[in-house]
């Protein structure tokens, strides 16, 4: 069962995150475009310097809490890691942003287009 601990934590923060999609209307999976343009150069940057780490020693990765499966000398969990967490990262800040539009909507509030996510998305809905 150790093994797949990291997959798990993974898997975890996706399910703990997926609430924020459904509910808050959070809209980054709705979004898969622009979701692949923010995850694509956070696993690019982090995943070369988890590589130059590795190649240098200054880093490694128990196989005891991983599979064993490796791409480029990495764990696919590792791999996974930089584009869940920035994946929930996002839901949450979408979700945080859309706050505000819920609480305008609850009170019959007319919503402004702000540079926070919530204005922009009122944007993109005009």
């Amino acid at each position: 069962m150790d093994r797949w601990h990291y997959l798990a934590l993974l898997g975890a923060c996706l399910l703990v995150t997926l609430p924020l999609e459904l509910g808050l209307g959070a809209r980054v999976y709705r979004r898969p475009a622009r979701l692949a343009a923010t995850v694509a150069p956070v696993a690019a940057v982090f995943g070369g310097w988890d590589l130059l780490a590795h190649a240098h020693g200054h880093w490694s990765f128990s196989d005891r809490y991983t599979l064993g499966v490796r791409l480029a000398g990495l764990p696919v969990e590792e791999w996974l890691f930089f584009l869940v967490v920035p994946v929930c990262v996002l839901l949450t800040y979408e979700a945080v942003g859309a706050l505000p539009d819920r609480r305008r909507s609850a009170s019959g509030g007319a919503a402004t287009a702000t540079g926070s996510p919530a204005g922009r998305r009122e944007a993109e809905r005009a």
